[in-house]
């Protein structure tokens, strides 16, 4: 990359808590954030596990001081929350000192919202079947106003890889010139959509998820938002800076609709391309933040990838979904600021549930914390449809 991308705040609001203070104090201590499914009424509360974020959507609204009356949906109260607290991380007090972008994910939008008004659709007078505040485009343009940005705001959707294709896309703008600085991130809320699709799917797991297990059954899904404010090397000089976004790579598995192809083709041609921007070798990254959802395909599929890349010289991997649970759209943004928190602590994450491994690849991530250097960090995040995103976050 021929700039460097620097990122100078981050925010999060997960099931580990409700600050990223709280979430790294999780993180050190090995403590999950998956329980029950307490907020949500879904038929599969029983049956399911899911990282839910303990604030309500009254208590989100708080915080942001909006009036009784507001059309904020949980993903936009979420996702406003988490891109506020990067902004005052970055120590931004006006967003008009340079050209500022936002550039947001989400899977859902406000569905959480929309499955509830459904209901009473059919009984609903012609003039009040128009919604105007559900669509994934409103909660960004919710979050852009209340950061104050002006300049550009756009959405991305792409499954699982939603929120690293933004920052993806972010580091793009900011090193062709485009932008100064640009919010980038994802926020999903949980809702019985989701819930009821991998249920459909049999992608959930009744049980805390295994990833890279031999046994493991499936993920957890969980509800976040997390956000990093990427600036330019002149508008960071200065300032405390938190990491590099050095590398990113994006492909297409080209194989099925909901699954990963036998030889991680997807994913190998994306860690790749995100080596080769950052202008790295394999052996060059000292920890890598895996997709791994625990699904029998993903995690067998991600591994033979990793095989490929790194041969018989994998560093230290782990999954932090077993902390959170799967956040679909916000899973590259959560994670992209846990690489970010790998690089300030110099440690890996502890990649919990796992107890056997995979007898096609005997691959084992790390399962305790460990403290180690860190100069690279990979993270992965692999969508449906095959959209498979690698990003590289450095030291210096």
């Amino acid at each position: 990359m021929s700039n460097k991308i620097a990122i100078t705040g981050i925010g999060i609001i997960s099931a580990l808590g409700t600050t990223v203070v709280a979430n790294k104090a999780a993180l050190l201590k090995g403590e999950t954030g998956i329980g029950k499914l307490q907020k949500l009424d879904s038929i599969h509360a029983p049956s399911v596990k899911v990282g839910e974020v303990a604030q309500t959507n009254e208590q989100l609204a708080q915080r942001l001081n909006l009036s009784e009356g507001h059309n904020y949906t949980r993903t936009a109260l979420l996702g406003s929350v988490a891109a506020l607290d990067a902004l005052k991380h970055a120590s931004i007090d006006k967003i008009s000192s340079a050209r500022t972008g936002l550039i947001s994910a989400t899977t859902v939008g406000g569905m959480d919202k929309t499955e509830q008004y459904f209901k009473h659709f059919i009984n609903t007078p012609e003039s009040r079947k128009y919604i105007a505040s559900h669509h994934a485009g409103d909660s960004t343009q919710k979050i852009a106003d209340e950061l104050g940005i002006n300049d550009f705001t756009t959405t991305i959707s792409t499954a699982c890889s939603s929120a690293a294709n933004a920052i993806m896309l972010g580091a793009r703008m900011i090193n062709t010139g485009q932008l100064d600085r640009v919010v980038v991130g994802g926020t999903d809320a949980l809702s019985k959509f989701t819930i009821n699709g991998f249920k459909s799917l049999m992608l959930l797991s009744d049980t805390y998820c295994k990833p890279f297990d031999a046994n493991r059954n499936g993920l957890n899904l969980g509800e976040a938002a997390a956000y990093l404010v990427l600036e330019s090397e002149t508008v960071a000089t200065g300032k405390s800076i938190l990491g590099y976004v050095s590398g990113y790579g994006n492909a297409n598995d080209a194989h099925h609709q909901t699954a990963s192809s036998e030889t991680g083709e997807g994913a190998f041609l994306a860690m790749r391309k995100a080596l080769k921007v950052a202008n790295l070798n394999p052996e060059d990254i000292s920890y890598i933040n895996a997709h791994g959802t625990a699904t029998p395909n993903n995690d067998l599929s991600e591994s033979v990838a990793l095989q490929r890349i790194f041969g018989a010289n994998l560093p230290s991997f782990s999954s932090t979904k077993g902390f959170t649970g799967h956040t679909l759209a916000a899973a590259g943004a959560v994670e992209a600021v846990f690489s970010v928190l790998a690089l300030q602590e110099q440690c890996v994450f502890p990649n919990i549930n796992f107890e056997t491994e995979m007898p096609e690849t005997l691959l084992s991530p790390i399962t305790k914390f460990q403290k180690k250097t860190v100069t690279h960090v990979l993270s992965n995040s692999f969508g449906f449809g095959g959209n498979c995103t690698a990003l590289v976050f450095s030291k210096s």
